[in-house]
């Protein structure tokens, strides 16, 4: 495959995904995403099936549930319908059958609790885990859009996120960037999704007039209010933070998520440091409830 060509379908597949977390509430179709690309439905299915390993139409749906599996921690004045038709679900029984599916619990049972046992089975998290976390707060800021440069890289595990930075930095050192800030944009869920599934991306933030190439792609982290969490830790550390910030911390804050992916901005980042330490701060987009 040219060079060119991989480029471009790199674009589409970012451009694909910006534009569902953005209306994800809304009924996306094969033909708006193919128009949205200037493509043919075919061609978009197949380019998106290809470089994502992913049906476009299997991803939609575990969008919209990562965003409902949230709302139902958080969003404590909306029903259960409500929440249903905001993630972009007409029929209240399809919207249960497909969330039981996914996370083995009803949205019922979710709302009252079971989110927690999805995790402890998932972590082995314990209270003593999350009193580690008790008193971090927060920082509650409107965070300017950011241009980066990146790598996407599908199935979450430490030998891969190794790999991907090392050659995003050695991308930095050859395009003579200069210590650019280095951010982890979390696509899917890690505390929700299997490793497997999830899409990570490793940026480096450059100005709007770069211009990318070959594999190495551009995006836009788009202007949003954020619940800032500053945070050291090592390595695994990262994933006991969201549990605390989405499960602990965000029912009570008067705050809950939105579409839009959280993110890393790191001081240290541990997948290139040898003794796996990292320092962050941890943005994730929020509104008032």
């Amino acid at each position: 495959m040219k060079r060119d060509t991989k480029h471009q379908r790199a674009q589409i597949v970012n451009k694909t995904l910006n534009y569902i977390y953005r209306y994800i509430n809304t009924d996306i179709s094969l033909d708006e995403l193919a128009k949205l690309n200037s493509v043919i439905k075919y061609h978009f299915h197949r380019i998106f099936k290809d470089e994502t390993d992913e049906n476009i139409f299997e991803k939609i749906t575990s969008i919209r549930l990562q965003k409902a599996a949230n709302l139902l921690i958080t969003d404590n004045y909306s029903t259960i319908t409500n929440i249903a038709n905001s993630c972009g679900y007409a029929s209240h029984t399809s919207f249960i059958k497909a969330f039981k599916k996914r996370f083995t619990y009803t949205p019922s049972q979710w709302r009252k609790g079971a989110f927690k046992n999805f995790t402890k089975n998932k972590f082995d998290i314990n209270e003593k885990t999350i009193k580690n976390f008790e008193g971090l707060e927060p920082k509650i800021k409107v965070i300017p859009q950011k241009t980066c440069a990146y790598i996407r890289l599908k199935g979450y595990n430490e030998v891969n996120l190794i790999k991907v930075w090392q050659r995003l930095l050695a991308f930095e050192y050859q395009s003579d960037l200069k210590n650019s800030t280095q951010i982890g944009i979390y696509h899917d869920s890690t505390i929700m999704i299997p490793y497997d599934e999830c899409n990570y991306i490793a940026a480096l933030e450059v100005d709007d007039n770069f211009e990318s190439s070959n594999s190495i792609s551009k995006l836009k982290i788009y202007e949003s209010l954020c619940a800032v969490f500053h945070y050291e830790g090592k390595y695994g550390d990262i994933e006991r933070l969201m549990i605390y910030i989405y499960q602990y911390w965000m029912p009570n804050s008067g705050y809950e998520v939105v579409t839009l992916p959280a993110y890393a901005v790191f001081s240290k980042n541990h997948y290139l440091e040898e003794n796996d330490t990292f320092s962050l701060d941890f943005h994730v987009p929020i509104r008032v409830v």
